[in-house]
Order: C-alpha cells, then sequence, then structure tokens
C-alpha cells in the first residue's frame, strides 16, 4: 500500500476563556476553541494528558493542555474535513480525512503527516476510527458502506462492504474479544466482523424504525448503542442476540448521539434533540438513569466522547466551538 508524506505548519495558543458548570455530582468545564466555527469534535487524551481533537469545519488536527491552556494546531489541506481521531502507543495520530478519502497518520513532533489512501474510490469517506488491541485500526465508511481495517505495520487498508444498502456504518468499538462492532445508522441494524473470515454480520434491532447512531461496550459483553431517531438506549447480547431498551429521560426527541463508558460500567451519552444538550448517565446494574447535567455552552451537538480513566473524566466537543471536560468522579 502506498503511502505520502507531508509536513504540516503548526500555531500555538493560549487560553483561559472556560466556563464550569456542577449538577448531580457532574463537573463539566469548557474551553473556547480559539479558531472559531471549526467544529472541534471527538477528542482522545494521549500518554501525557494532551487532548487530541479534530477541527471538521477547520481542516485542521489539534491538541489541548489543560493544564496549562495551551492549544497546538496543525493544519491539513483545505477541504479534508477530519471527522475523528486516535492516539497509538508511540503517540501517532491517525484521523479520518472524510472528504479526502484517506486516513492520515500525523507526528506531532515532526509535523509529518503520512496518508493512506482508501483501495476502492467507493470508499469515499471514512468516518470513525478505533483502535483494535493488536494496534490496527478499524474503521467505518458511512456513505460508502463499508467497514474497513488498516494493518499498522504494512500500511495495507481492507474494505468489507455492507450488505444492506445504505446502511451508514457510523459508530464503531472494539469488543472484549477484539471484535469490531458497528452501529447502522441508515438501518435498524448492527454489525460485527468475523475476524477469521472477515465476513460482516449483521443484527437486527427489534423496532425497524431504529436509527443506532454510536456504540460501546461494557465488561461484561455486552454491546449497548443510542437511538438517535426515537430517543432510546439499548443493550444487546452478543450471543443471545436478546436486545432490551429504555427510554431516555428526553424522550423521543432527545437525539442521543455522543456515547461512552465509564470504568464502572456506566454507560454515558448526550441529548442532543434539546437545548442546551444534556449529558446523561445510566446504570445498568439498576438499570436506572441516574444524572441529568446541561452543558452551559449549548453544546448544538456533541457527536463523539472519550472517557479517560486515569482522571475519571469524559472528554467531548461541541459545535458551540468548545472543548468540555465531565468530571464523573
Amino acid at each position: 500500500m502506498r503511502y505520502f508524506a507531508i509536513v504540516v505548519p503548526v500555531f500555538l495558543i493560549w487560553t483561559t476563556d472556560s466556563v464550569a458548570i456542577a449538577m448531580d455530582g457532574v463537573q463539566i468545564m469548557e474551553w473556547h476553541v480559539p479558531w472559531e466555527n471549526t467544529r472541534p469534535r471527538d477528542p482522545f487524551v494521549d500518554g501525557n494528558n494532551r487532548v487530541w481533537f479534530v477541527g471538521q469545519a477547520g481542516d485542521y488536527v489539534a491538541s489541548f493542555d489543560p493544564s496549562s491552556g495551551e492549544f497546538e494546531r496543525f493544519d491539513l489541506d483545505s477541504g479534508t474535513g477530519p471527522h475523528n481521531l486516535v492516539v497509538d502507543e508511540n503517540g501517532h495520530v491517525w484521523y479520518a480525512g472524510n472528504q479526502k478519502a484517506y486516513i492520515g497518520k500525523l507526528d506531532p513532533q515532526s509535523g509529518q503527516i503520512s496518508r493512506y489512501p482508501m483501495p476502492d474510490p467507493a470508499a469515499k469517506d471514512p468516518h470513525t476510527l478505533v483502535i483494535d488491541h493488536g494496534g490496527d485500526i478499524w474503521f467505518t465508511v458511512q456513505w460508502g458502506n463499508f467497514v474497513g481495517k488498516l494493518t499498522r505495520e504494512t500500511g495495507k487498508v481492507d474494505l468489507i462492504p455492507v450488505p444492506t444498502a445504505r446502511a451508514r456504518p457510523y459508530g464503531i468499538v472494539i469488543a472484549l474479544d477484539n471484535r469490531p462492532w458497528i452501529a447502522e445508522f441508515g438501518s435498524a441494524k448492527l454489525a460485527t466482523v468475523n475476524l477469521n473470515t472477515m465476513e460482516l454480520q449483521e443484527l437486527a434491532l427489534p423496532r425497524k424504525s431504529a436509527r443506532p447512531r454510536r456504540i460501546t461496550a461494557t465488561s461484561d459483553g455486552a454491546i449497548w448503542y443510542v437511538d438517535y431517531a426515537e430517543g432510546y438506549l439499548g443493550r444487546m447480547d452478543p450471543g443471545m442476540g436478546k436486545v432490551k431498551e429504555w427510554q431516555v429521560p428526553g424522550g423521543s426527541n432527545a437525539g442521543p448521539y455522543g456515547m461512552t463508558v465509564d470504568d464502572r460500567d456506566r454507560l454515558w451519552f448526550v441529548e442532543t434533540g434539546r437545548s442546551p444538550n444534556r449529558l446523561v448517565g445510566f446504570d445498568p446494574n439498576k438499570e436506572a438513569f441516574f444524572s441529568l447535567t446541561e452543558i452551559e455552552s449549548g453544546g448544538g451537538a456533541v457527536r463523539n466522547m472519550y472517557y479517560h480513566k486515569a482522571t475519571g473524566a469524559i472528554w467531548f466537543g461541541t459545535d458551540a466551538n468548545t472543548i468540555g471536560r465531565a468530571r464523573i468522579r
């Protein structure tokens, strides 16, 4: 697989512009990103506690140091439309070049970017990336209708077509057994990949009107999702295929979107159908919602979230041009 390397300019900015709100034992603080109207999103915390994120509307990858308030920006080509990023054990930042049909790897030390293009022109929009237990990268291709894998050692990209037309594979998570699980936003299905055969299996949800958007997994092996269309939190037992759902506190128009799980197996998601957006906690052991916290900036939409176990904090980006941290313990 060929890849291309370029070096990008870097910008450093310090800011103390932040807001905080506490409710139900959860404290949320937000920092305004200095590049206006750039839709900061999909944060990921590296081994040095720097928070990395992409500017989807600003064509950049950036980091934020919450201890100093310093922002550092790495510019990408105009029209890249970066959608998501992850950071590997070596500190390299991998991002989805959503509008340019490639996955990029940024070396923050040198500023060099390596590009891994999609091998099929139909896979025009790599969407969300996750790192599996072996260090390889799995990803979704929403409108191209693929699930993909990038083998880091070789740079080879493999694409698996999704059988359901217009399934729009969206959120993705690596389960305990290293299998990727995918939320099909365009259908009422979840999907997974057989790692031995690289075949994709789809599992139907009980409501045909459901539109699962984000997905995560708990330590008991259960797969969880949020239904953006009708406001449900759902749990699937992969072994039995059994599904149980709970209407979220905001009701059918809540628009649950960004989602994560903490180290106590509690589920967290944001209701984006209301203003201001609201962070919601759910305890699977009690099968009960236990925390409701409004996001001071309004949020607009919180599209993805990252739980940082070392600090007991959830990180997120907002369409209000902020990076947020919710301390949940």
